[in-house]
């Protein structure tokens, strides 16, 4: 496939300071071909189209990128940038996958309760030979528990819909003091953070900031949500498998 295909997609990344390799290139192109292939067989996205994947699912997954120009006042070197990261329920790779092309010497773990999702993603790993990924199947309620992965990550990222209190239940136990968990949203979060307040205070999380953009050459609305971990994680969270969809904390 030609990279002639990706030039709106350059564009794009130019907003956000993002320049791609001809490697990181071939990567997001073979990374759409497997997408679309393995997709004829199981249901991993319902946008297929090529020009939607790239600035959806693509562009979306990289956002994080808006969260560490913050951060360290745009001076992000990609290429050598430096740190770890869950993405728990990364169903087809988003945006875990993407953000591993992006930044090379970061590792990411991708975790999900489907294992023909897993297969997929093993998949692309492979064919990507990105060196920087493991893929995991487990439900979070589960793998959190495992000192391997308990408050391990500078970050965990979710792009899941599941109300803030779930969510967070779900990802700060990976999460080291300190660390953040950044939720993608499509939306305002007030209402939605006051539901979550008590959640919030049980996890010892603290908002930090909301970051809300459009993304580029669209009227496509995005927040990140970025939540600090203050102090350890409680032993009894997150509780036990099904429990923090059903009754949110």
């Amino acid at each position: 496939m030609s990279t002639d295909r990706l030039l709106t997609f350059h564009n794009d990344l130019k907003e956000w300071n993002i320049e791609l390799s001809a490697k990181q290139d071939e990567q997001f192109l073979l990374f759409y071909e497997l997408l679309v292939e393995w997709n004829s067989f199981m249901n991993l996205t319902a946008i297929t189209d090529f020009d939607e994947v790239m600035k959806k699912h693509f562009l979306d997954s990289l956002a994080f990128v808006r969260f560490l120009q913050e951060k360290e006042n745009e001076s992000v070197d990609f290429s050598s940038y430096k740190f770890s990261l869950i993405d728990v329920g990364t169903g087809a790779g988003f945006p875990g996958i993407p953000l591993a092309i992006l930044f090379p010497n970061a590792q990411f773990v991708l975790m999900d309760s489907l294992n023909k999702r897993i297969n997929f993603l093993n998949e692309v790993v492979a064919k990507l030979q990105l060196k920087n990924v493991t893929c995991v199947h487990s439900r979070a309620e589960d793998l959190a528990r495992k000192p391997e992965y308990r408050e391990q990550f500078d970050y965990a990222v979710s792009r899941a819909v599941a109300n803030l209190s779930t969510l967070t239940e779900y990802c700060i136990p990976f999460v080291k003091v300190n660390g953040s968990f950044i939720s993608y949203k499509s939306e305002k979060l007030h209402e939605e953070l006051l539901l979550a307040k008590n959640a919030l205070h049980l996890l010892s999380v603290k908002e930090s900031k909301q970051i809300s953009f459009t993304l580029p050459s669209s009227d496509i609305y995005r927040t990140l949500l970025i939540l600090n971990k203050v102090a350890p994680t409680a032993k009894k969270y997150p509780r036990k498998a099904g429990l923090p969809g059903k009754e949110p904390l």
